[in-house]
């Protein structure tokens, strides 16, 4: 798989602040990849870094396999790492074709990347008539408007309805399914979840996880059951080898795979052990759980 950006040992310091801490992680080409951590974990920091706008303090970055300096690299990059900063008084059209101008490309690109991001109806209107949701779209046209091989984008939610959510969201699917690599830094698990491929996790500037977001712990899921033989069925499931954590809350028992299994095969065995389910549904550990896990597993004593 062809390499766009590796990050090796990357670790930037504010005087007593270390904000990026011994970092290394690698973007394949052809993925969406979102750094998650709460705000301060150096998320933007990393993102400054590789984007030539923040100085590091040790470490190296290198984009497309090392064959290209990052000045030319910058001109396969299209990126967001502020606000949307256009002129209020000129139109979408207008302002799109200044950036074309600065970044020293054609305008030919600026109708399809404002349909791609359903603004082409909203072409003449002024910038300053435009929500804030349609204010992110517009800078997601003019990052693409260089048909960029990836798309960096910090926050891109941030601030905006459950619509606006949503639309930016369908937006970046739509991107990577037409083959862009695109790498998001975010706080919302959520976001990471329905969106990412993979995640590299930050806490504090340091690298908690990196790899795909569904061989995250490699977890096998969870079952979620209900007899009238409780006693009998956590007695079964606590003796048995393909169970790790078993636990009772409000009648539901919840048992923590430790290998693959599937609902029918247990249920299969609980009735030849004459114990009958009321309830038998069968979970992946949502990311959210992971994280925690995670989190909880790596914290350093007080």
């Amino acid at each position: 798989m062809e390499s766009i950006l590796t990050v090796t040992n990357l670790t930037k310091k504010f005087g007593y602040l270390t904000a990026v801490k011994n970092l290394s992680f690698n973007i394949e080409k052809g993925n969406v990849y979102g750094i998650l951590g709460p705000n301060g974990s150096g998320k933007s920091t990393t993102l400054g870094i590789v984007l030539n706008v923040v100085n590091r303090s040790s470490g190296s970055f290198s984009w497309f396999n090392g064959t290209t300096s990052t000045h030319q690299a910058l001109k396969k990059v299209g990126a967001i790492i502020e606000r949307p900063n256009f002129y209020p008084y000129m139109t979408a059209i207008q302002n799109l074709k200044l950036v074309c101008k600065i970044k020293e490309v054609s305008t030919d690109k600026i109708e399809e990347k404002l349909e791609l991001v359903g603004l082409l109806d909203r072409k003449n209107s002024k910038f300053q008539t435009y929500s804030l949701g349609m204010k992110q779209r517009l800078a997601i046209a003019s990052a693409l408007l260089n048909d960029p091989e990836i798309l960096i984008l910090d926050e891109p939610t941030n601030g905006l309805d459950p619509q606006g959510i949503h639309q930016i969201r369908e937006i970046i699917k739509k991107i990577a399914s037409q083959g862009t690599t695109i790498l998001l830094a975010s706080h919302l698990l959520d976001e990471v979840e329905k969106v990412c491929s993979h995640v590299v996790i930050l806490r504090k500037g340091e690298k908690l996880y990196s790899g795909r977001v569904e061989d995250m712990l490699a977890s096998h899921g969870f079952f979620e059951l209900k007899s009238t033989q409780s006693d009998a069925l956590i007695d079964f499931l606590g003796n048995h080898a393909s169970f790790g954590t078993v636990k009772q809350e409000n009648g539901m028992i919840t048992a923590i795979l430790k290998e693959e299994m599937d609902a029918m095969t247990l249920n299969r065995d609980l009735f030849e052990k004459g114990i009958v389910l009321s309830h038998l549904v069968k979970r992946k550990e949502s990311l959210e759980e992971q994280f925690l896990t995670l989190t909880n597993n790596t914290q350093t004593p007080n």
